[in-house]
């Protein structure tokens, strides 16, 4: 796994966050992480062709999906993730990969994305995968995990 790849997607998750959701976030430390299904969590799966095969994740508690949807829709509270909120998280993962592809191409690299994947558990069998992964933390709303697979 190259370090330098997840470097794009975070200064991408800052950015938008910034935008959409009017909060600065914070940058946890990076390590490797197993990655397996944990009850109430949703994730924003991108998939990723070209110099780089593989996928970013972006998880989340449910209630902090719930949250982040609720500042993008200026305010409106949502307390289920129902279809539009998910199409909201959707879009923030997609708008996040967007300017990540960019700045990626900018450094050189030919990536291409698929659209995201909203991903709902309830816990599950999968087995544990090893991801690259750095939180941010958003004050008053909660944590964004970026977690990157690269084959």
């Amino acid at each position: 796994m190259k370090a330098e790849v997840i470097n794009p997607f975070l200064e991408s998750a800052r950015t938008v966050i910034q935008q959409v959701v009017q909060v600065s976030p914070s940058t946890g430390s990076l390590g490797v992480k197993e990655i397996q299904p944990v009850e109430d969590h949703i994730w924003i799966q991108i998939d990723m062709t070209g110099h780089f095969s593989g996928m970013v994740i972006f998880g989340l508690q449910e209630e902090v999906a719930l949250r982040i949807v609720s500042a993008m829709m200026g305010g409106f509270v949502l307390t289920e993730m129902d279809e539009m909120g998910r199409s909201a998280i959707s879009e923030l993962g997609n708008m996040i990969s967007g300017n990540a592809s960019t700045i990626l191409s900018n450094q050189g690299y030919v990536v291409d994305i698929t659209p995201p994947k909203v991903i709902q558990s309830e816990g599950g069998q999968a087995a544990p995968r090893k991801a690259l992964c750095i939180p941010l933390v958003m004050d008053g709303i909660g944590e964004l995990d970026i977690q990157v697979m690269i084959s």
